[in-house]
């Protein structure tokens, strides 16, 4: 994948979190870091798109809670 150099701002705690993340080896660097954030969050979007085309609109909130309570995400294990 191509690669594109950015310049974003970012709540200094933020920033800290992330590079704590990448000296404990969580992450590759802070660019994989915020790379990999930016793909959840558009995943998330996606996911939240196609539910909507099948509900005609957003699903209900208790749906969306009991489906999430459900999965019970598990924290993704660092490689390294």
């Amino acid at each position: 994948m191509r690669s594109e150099r950015v310049t974003v701002t970012l709540p200094a705690e933020l920033v800290a979190e992330a590079r704590d993340a990448v000296s404990r080896g969580s992450a590759a660097s802070l660019s994989a870091y915020v790379a990999e954030a930016v793909k959840a969050r558009q995943d998330r979007d996606r996911s939240l798109a196609t539910l909507a085309d099948l509900y005609g609109g957003p699903p209900p909130a208790d749906e969306l809670d009991a489906a999430r309570r459900s999965l019970r995400p598990v924290p993704p294990v660092a490689v390294g």
